[in-house]
């Protein structure tokens, strides 16, 4: 795949290969499902903030970013519109992994209802710190430079699975986790596409348990909104929350997989930050450190 153009030499540390053992995975799968069940949208969103409805018409989903127009891809020409977590299903078997890798497609459908509940009659927010910003899969009415507080983005999603990882070279990407702040951007879903646009993020997000749904407030130039993200799940083996910086470069340099590289990855989020002004230190240094890895 090539690098987004629109939008120390040690060996992978043991934990890689322990954090991917089928019966660590099933638990964890189950225990996520029970605690998604436990909260509704309500339990997981900040009071300060209540869910907005936006009746200011908007022909242009960029007119707020026309910097952006050309660097997020059509969301109907997307490989996640018509993905299926099941396509998956193959290569995790072949890494030993039984059915119970990823929710059931019941599962999944389950905690989305339960999740989201009455805000499916409303605009929904959804806010982007990795490759959603580029790619997000689902129609939007409006985009907005958005920074949420709280929360950082955190380079601690390993990837073994042939995404932009493998078994053999294993590859990371970003979650939100807590922290102090996150730049990225947030997308507003109309009210009238919420339940069909909420399915493919559903769809794409939680294919297994290592991110949990959750509603944060997070700034924009227009005021705040509150916004749906997807937070680590440290009850996860594809979370290694303590991953040193070397460890986190040698990853992103080398991992790669089917859909593409790591180094893809962070390149994409870099373009994008580029194109806002944005300066992030954490993002500049890794991708410095990455494209002076050793090939």
């Amino acid at each position: 795949m090539a690098r987004h153009a629109t939008f120390f030499g040690k060996s992978p540390p043991a934990p890689l290969h322990l954090r991917t053992e089928p019966a660590q995975r099933h638990t964890g799968l189950r225990q996520t499902i029970a605690g998604i069940h436990r909260h509704s949208a309500a339990d997981c969103t900040d009071p300060q903030i209540k869910p907005t409805m936006t009746t200011e018409p908007f022909n242009d989903p960029f007119a707020h970013h026309p910097e952006l127009r050309g660097r997020i891809d059509d969301p109907m020409q997307s490989y996640f519109r018509s993905f299926q977590p099941s396509q998956l299903d193959e290569t995790m078997r072949a890494l030993g992994h039984g059915p119970d890798w990823r929710y059931s497609d019941a599962d999944r459908e389950a905690l989305r209802r339960a999740f989201l509940g009455q805000r499916l009659g409303q605009d929904i927010w959804v806010f982007a710190y990795g490759s959603l910003m580029w790619n997000p899969g689902f129609r939007f009415a409006e985009v907005r430079h958005a920074v949420s507080h709280g929360y950082s983005r955190r380079f601690c999603l390993l990837d073994t699975f042939d995404w932009r990882g493998s078994k053999t070279c294993p590859g990371l990407m970003a979650a939100l986790d807590v922290g102090t702040s996150c730049q990225g951007l947030v997308y507003r879903i109309a009210a009238d596409l919420a339940e069909e646009e909420t399915e493919v993020v559903w769809r794409r997000e939680l294919v297994a348990p290592a991110y949990l749904p959750r509603f944060i407030a997070v700034e924009t130039a227009l005021g705040p909104v509150e916004a749906l993200t997807f937070l680590a799940n440290h009850a996860s083996p594809d979370i290694a929350p303590h991953l040193t910086h070397a460890e986190q470069v040698r990853l992103l340099a080398t991992g790669h997989g089917n859909h593409g590289t790591s180094m893809d990855y962070l390149e994409g989020i870099a373009a994008q930050f580029a194109v806002l002004g944005i300066d992030d230190p954490e993002v500049a240094r890794l991708l410095a450190d990455a494209r002076s890895w050793p090939q």
